[in-house]
């Protein structure tokens, strides 16, 4: 699971100023390249990682092409960042539509991570014959990067067993140690 330190930069060393350049034996400072951040690829392989033939999500489900949020981007340099870990989600919009995503691509551990600790529950259950189809923000409280709680109000679209549907909920983010997470949501009938 990765947490926080994961993602975070470590702190220098002795040797390495702050400044990212390690001192030589003769006390210059020699740049250096940066190491890969902890937990990428490129960390887990210590080299250059091989590119798969077909992107997948966190999950290990292929990935979309294009972002099941409806954003238009590329799944990877749009939710796809957030849920393999690579980038924290800016704003409780941006978490919102991660978070739908990731019902999309079936990545229950990003939903987890996701969801605050007082109301997250033990796992996530994905009903077989569901399949979200499209995502629709109507409103969004506060949120930003400046604020410590936000509420996004969304219409989240889906299929089950064939038959199209819309789910309607108004949910409640909050900044945990610096990162937004999902805490609870009412569903509008």
């Amino acid at each position: 699971m990765l947490t926080a330190a994961h993602i975070l930069p470590r702190p220098p060393r002795p040797d390495q100023p702050a400044c990212g350049h390690v001192l030589d034996p003769a006390g210059h400072r020699a740049p250096r390249a940066a190491p890969a951040p902890r937990g990428t690829m490129a960390a887990m392989t210590r080299g250059t990682p091989r590119r798969r033939k077909q992107p997948r999500s966190a999950s290990g489900t292929p990935a979309p092409s294009t972002c099941p949020c409806g954003s238009g981007q590329p799944y990877a340099a749009c939710c796809g960042r957030f849920h393999s870990g690579v980038a924290l989600a800016p704003t409780a919009e941006a978490l919102m539509r991660s978070r739908y995503s990731a019902f999309a691509v079936r990545d229950e551990g990003y939903l987890l991570r996701t969801w605050h600790p007082r109301t997250r529950p033990a796992g996530v259950a994905f009903a077989a014959g569901l399949g979200w189809t499209g995502l629709e923000i109507e409103a969004t409280e506060a949120g930003s990067a400046f604020h410590a709680r936000g509420v996004v109000r969304f219409r989240a679209h889906f299929t089950d067993g064939g038959r199209a549907g819309v789910l309607r909920e108004r949910s409640r983010f909050e900044r945990e140690a610096g990162a937004w997470v999902y805490v609870d949501g009412d569903i509008d009938p």
